[in-house]
């Protein structure tokens, strides 16, 4: 996906600098350099130097080709969210996902109860009914997760959108602790399923290059995405949240690229963390059971008569 510096080169003829000068005041390495020329992915951290540097902001300097999108999905998404129409395929979508994506994470919130927390926005506790409050703090922000996600559909993966995204999800108890640092690369070591994962000083160098070689693609496939996910869980860029903002952005990318999305539930849970761990081994293993994800999606596609490929 081109990446477009044509600002950069424009605030610096207008300043008299030099794309050498800036770059030897700011230590850009050469490599750096070519990539403004190529249109190539540079980290968040190198454009914010820059826009420090010459006082400007991102806008100014940087802006992105997105792609064309005419998918009855995309189009009814859009709609339906920016009218909230109700009983609609996006209404559905926020239920569906969320309460599936919450679910294999420990969420003990039931499908009604996520249903009506999305439709009244209130919590409806039965006699003998007790609710974790994390678990509605979890249901409510996936649901502005995924807005968020519609919203930026189009644009490109970037270390901006993708910190914002678990900025928006995570507001638990656990977020209140200085070192879960939400919204931020984890500081301390995890693991998933027991596998070790990036070291935290190392997350951000290993995020820019996943995104870097994953924007640079000509052309995508299902399986493009369904790669950038496994490589992002192994990266596991924060220190919770990761499982719930990876299949976001996998939502998201299905929906930039034209392609049905997937949802996982409980019944294919074992089959997804198998494919997760096993994917250097057996690719096919996580590529079916989010295939089997997207014919789960694709009923619901049926149901509101929205054709596919």
């Amino acid at each position: 996906m081109p990446i477009i510096y044509k600002g950069l080169f424009e605030v610096l003829s207008k300043k008299n600098i030099s794309i050498s000068e800036m770059s030897k005041d700011l230590n850009i390495s050469s490599a750096t350099q070519a990539k403004f020329r190529k249109g190539e992915y540079v980290s968040l951290q190198t454009l914010e130097s820059i826009c420090k540097y010459l006082s400007v902001s991102i806008n100014d300097i940087v802006s992105f080709l997105t792609v064309e999108n005419s998918s009855i999905l995309y189009q009814r998404l859009r709609e339906e969210m920016s009218h909230r129409i109700k009983g609609s395929i996006y209404h559905e979508t926020q239920i569906l996902l969320t309460y599936n994506s919450n679910h294999i994470e420990g969420s003990q919130l039931s499908p009604d109860q996520t249903r009506y927390i999305f439709e009244t926005n209130t919590i409806g506790l039965g006699k003998d009914n007790s609710i974790n409050v994390d678990d509605i703090i979890e249901t409510q922000n996936h649901f502005r997760c995924i807005d968020y996600m519609i919203k930026s559909a189009l644009e490109p993966l970037s270390e901006a959108l993708i910190k914002d995204l678990h900025k928006i999800k995570t507001g638990t108890s656990d977020a209140k602790l200085d070192w879960f640092n939400v919204g931020e690369y984890k500081q301390r070591p995890n693991t998933v399923g027991g596998i070790e994962t990036t070291q935290p000083v190392n997350v951000q160098s290993e995020l820019i290059s996943l995104i870097g070689k994953y924007e640079n693609k000509k052309d995508y496939s299902f399986e493009d995405i369904i790669e950038f996910h496994y490589q992002f869980e192994c990266i596991h860029p924060f220190q919770d949240g990761n499982g719930r903002v990876g299949r976001l952005i996998a939502f998201k990318e299905c929906l930039r690229h034209g392609f049905v999305p997937f949802t996982i539930d409980e019944s294919i849970k074992l089959f997804y963390y198998r494919g997760l761990k096993e994917w250097k081994s057996e690719k096919g293993y996580l590529i079916d059971t989010c295939l089997s994800g997207q014919d789960k999606y694709k009923k619901l596609l049926d149901m509101f008569n929205i054709s596919y490929e």
